[in-house]
C-alpha cells in the first residue's frame, strides 16, 4: 500500500469545530490557555544563587562589550563625518 493514500480516516473540518464553539467554548479556550500556563509555570527550574551571579555575570559582561563596540563605532563615524565635511565657518 502506498504511504500517501488516506486509509479511510475521517478528520473532521475546522468549520463543523467552529460550528460546535459557543459562549463555552470562548470560556473553554481561556481555561485551557489558563491551564497550559500553570503547566508550563511548573516546569520552571530556579536556578541556583551560584548560577544567578554567574547569569548576571555574563549579562553585564555581555553589555559591556556591545557598550565598547558602539562607542567606538560612534567615535570612527564622527571623526570619518569631521574629515570629510571639516568643520564650518573654519
Amino acid at each position: 500500500m502506498d504511504q500517501d493514500e488516506p486509509r479511510g480516516e475521517v478528520v473532521a473540518s475546522g468549520a463543523t469545530r467552529e460550528k460546535k464553539r459557543g459562549i463555552a467554548g470562548f470560556f473553554g479556550s481561556i481555561a485551557l490557555f489558563f491551564r497550559q500556563v500553570i503547566a508550563e509555570l511548573r516546569k520552571v527550574v530556579t536556578p541556583t544563587r551560584k548560577e544567578l551571579v554567574k547569569f548576571t555575570a555574563v549579562v553585564l559582561v555581555f553589555v559591556l562589550i556591545v557598550m565598547g563596540i558602539v562607542y567606538g563605532l560612534d567615535t570612527l563615524f564622527a571623526w570619518v563625518t569631521h574629515v570629510v565635511f571639516g568643520v564650518p565657518g573654519a
